[in-house]
Parts: C-alpha cells; sequence; structure tokens
C-alpha cells in the first residue's frame, strides 16, 4: 500500500469491503446479512481509503445518549504502522466530544496488546475495583 494521505470519508463501508477487512485481520469471517444490519445501525463511521480500497475504518454504536461503544477499529495488514489507527481514534473521539453528555459511558473492548494505544485516549482497564473485570459474551 502506498504511504500518501488517505481519503477519509464518514459513511458505512460497502458490505464486502467490511467483511473483508475483519477477515484480514482475523477476526474470522462474518455473515454479510449480519454486518448489513449492524453498520446501518452504527450512530458514526469513519473510513479511510487509498486507491478506492478500504484501508481502514473504525465507528461508534450504542443508544446515543447513555451509551457508546467504539467499534471496528481496524486497520488493514499492509497499512497497519502508518499512524491510521490513530487518525480513525481522533476522528471518533472529536465525534464523541460534539455529542456525549455529562453521564453518559464511552466503552470498548481492546484487541489483546491494543491496550496502551486506547488507553492513551483516556480509556482505563477494568482492575475488578469498583466496577467489576467487565465480561462478554460471543455467540
Amino acid at each position: 500500500m502506498k504511504s500518501s494521505n488517505p481519503e477519509i470519508n464518514y459513511n458505512a463501508p460497502k458490505i464486502q469491503e467490511f467483511v473483508e477487512l475483519r477477515r484480514l485481520v482475523g477476526w474470522g469471517s462474518t455473515d454479510p446479512e449480519l454486518a448489513r444490519a449492524s453498520l446501518s445501525a452504527s450512530l458514526f463511521h469513519v473510513t479511510l481509503y487509498e486507491n478506492n480500497e478500504l484501508i481502514a475504518m473504525g465507528r461508534v454504536v450504542g443508544d446515543g445518549h447513555m451509551y457508546f461503544y467504539i467499534q471496528d477499529v481496524i486497520v488493514h495488514p499492509a497499512a497497519q504502522g502508518r499512524g491510521l489507527g490513530a487518525q480513525l481514534m481522533n476522528e471518533i473521539e472529536s465525534y464523541l466530544d460534539k455529542v456525549v453528555r455529562k453521564g453518559a459511558t464511552v466503552g470498548l473492548l481492546a484487541a489483546k496488546g491494543k491496550e496502551e494505544f486506547y488507553a492513551q485516549y483516556g480509556y482505563l482497564e477494568r482492575s475488578g475495583e469498583p466496577l467489576g473485570m467487565g465480561m462478554c459474551k460471543f455467540i
């Protein structure tokens, strides 16, 4: 992948692009209909393109009032190490600064080994005190 500045976009990626990017980073296969429904229910999207190819994306999901979750911050393996994840997070944080009100919660599930990356944006690992460790269930 070339190293120029990618084109930034605030629309959902095409379904097949999304499914393929998730596969490329090792997140397995995703049912296209499930992907379509999920992307259409998102609150915010940011995508980066080079040569009309999706190279990075992130989104925010939630109820848009009390709960916001950063989801699918993904950088194509061939484009990693160029600061694109930081570019995505800066856009996401800018969106959140505009819409999140006092009393709301912004959360995320960091991929293993990425905790330090998110910590620089103020996200804390849950130590178990006082809120518990946090849990999830994969179906």
